[in-house]
């Protein structure tokens, strides 16, 4: 009896010892290959690199250009003030 189970161990261990080295030479072979694959890639526009290739124009945009100064300022008469921002009254009433 112990020698029957010795011997299914045996040949379980020695069909998983295959597993593992077939793994093992096909992570291998994977790697050793991939040093032969280039380094680069043919990039399919314009090369970055190239100091001589066309790109669009950049254009100048102030990020702060709507701003106007919001400084204090003197007081002024309020009823000037509300007259010039009331609605002017309409003619066919």
């Amino acid at each position: 009896m112990l020698a029957l189970s010795r011997a299914k161990f045996a040949a379980a261990s020695a069909v998983r010892g295959r597993d593992v080295l077939f793994y093992w030479l096909l992570v291998s072979a994977a790697l050793a290959l991939s040093g032969c694959m280039p380094a680069t890639t043919s990039v399919a526009t314009a090369d970055p690199a190239d100091p001589a290739a066309k790109v669009a124009r950049a254009g100048y945009r102030s990020t702060i250009a709507p701003y106007t100064s919001l400084r204090p300022a003197p007081p002024s008469p309020w009823r000037e003030r509300n007259d010039a921002v009331t609605p002017q009254p309409r003619q066919n009433q």
